[in-house]
């Protein structure tokens, strides 16, 4: 069958995806299966999951509200008051799949997207996406597409000697779900992000750890203030349009004292230690030579963009980036990138959705469609 003709497709119905499906629809999008003769523009978001909440629904289930860094509302619906001791895994998933029902966006789940293409007869045409929903192949070509994928499916993992030889345990962010199961076993934390410092508080109190990471944190005492998050914006803007990978908001404004880091300096257990050279059966082996004894490694090293089904475009640089200036792929205007690079956040991902249909609609106008 021939592609379903589409004027928006949105990859993915997280922050991002679901700002931009809002926008749309304050546009005078309507969704797909609602095409109506007078010719309105027409937009469809498909999700990998079979349920609504982006990432949120996949976090650690000790990832409380009241702990949690970063929650933004959406737009035009506002973050229902919770409770601070419910897991946010059960609240803000509730909350988007509310805020789907409200403006009726129509996502379509589940739906993983395996290629975004240039049409063979048509370099100028629409997109073609190439897709499983549930099992069946699908397709549609779209005039844009906005990948809004984000990078909860792309954990990080950095490769050292011996990493294969841990006799122990070893386990991404990703796959986290309390410090219990590693009650008197002692855990090596590597990183030094949000993450890595809000684990080392949690798994600290109930065994011993031992935190590393790449350079040393440098405490900003000040907080992070909206200066800082400004720079840090900016600093990865730059990165994305000269095609380098998206840095992360530590590498740019360095660390910022929070309560649970805090907390875990309190206790004794915010000692940071340079990174280790080697992995061995029982430790790790640092450079002064010395084997640190460890059960469990964890890597709390980060996510990278889930966009390997946008590889057919061609887009990526020889530095591994995808140059993007204002949500927009350089190398191909008819793609939008959010939730990428300064995006990245809950408050960049709503301004990015907004701002790429922005882009969409006066292009049509200019177009006269």
């Amino acid at each position: 069958m021939p592609p379903t003709p589409v004027d928006v497709l949105v990859i993915g119905a997280g922050q991002a995806g679901l700002s931009a499906a809002y926008h749309l629809r304050r546009r005078g999008f309507v969704p797909l299966r609602d095409a109506a003769a007078d010719g309105s523009p027409t937009f469809l978001v498909v999700d990998a999951d079979a349920d609504p909440g982006g990432a949120w629904q996949h976090r650690w289930p000790t990832l409380l509200m009241g702990t949690v860094n970063g929650i933004h509302e959406l737009p035009g619906y506002a973050v229902p008051p919770a409770d601070p001791e419910a897991p946010s895994r059960e609240v803000l998933p509730a909350y988007f799949a509310a805020y789907e029902d409200r403006y009726d966006l129509r996502v379509r789940r589940p739906v993983r997207v395996r290629a975004v293409r240039r049409p063979d007869d048509d370099p100028h045409g629409p997109l073609t996406i190439e897709a499983e929903d549930a099992g069946t192949p699908v397709s549609w070509a779209a005039r844009y597409v906005i990948n809004a994928t984000g990078t909860w499916r792309k954990p990080f993992w950095p490769t050292y000697p011996g990493q294969g030889s841990f006799a122990g345990r070893q386990l991404h962010v990703h796959d986290y779900r309390s410090a219990e199961e590693f009650r008197g076993r002692r855990v090596v934390i590597v990183g030094a992000g949000v993450s890595a410092i809000q684990l080392l508080d949690e798994i600290s109190r109930v065994t011993d750890t031992f935190w590393v990471s790449r350079t040393e944190p440098q405490w900003d005492a000040t907080g992070f203030d909206t200066a800082s998050r400004i720079q840090a914006i900016a600093g990865v803007e730059e990165r994305v349009r000269q095609g380098l990978p998206p840095g992360s908001v530590v590498s740019v404004t360095g660390a910022h004292w929070s309560p649970w880091a805090q907390a875990a300096k309190d206790r004794g257990a915010l000692v940071w230690h340079p990174m280790f050279t080697a992995v061995e059966p029982d430790g790790v082996r640092m450079p002064d030579g010395t084997l640190e004894p460890a059960e469990v490694i964890l890597w709390a090293t980060g996510f990278r963009a889930d966009i390997a089904h946008l590889a057919p475009l061609g887009l990526r640089t020889a530095a591994g980036g995808v140059r993007v200036r204002d949500t927009r792929a350089i190398d191909e205007p008819r793609l939008f990138l959010i939730g990428y690079g300064p995006s990245q956040s809950t408050v960049g991902a709503n301004r990015a959705g907004r701002e790429a249909v922005r882009a969409i609609f006066r292009e049509r106008v200019a177009a006269g469609v």
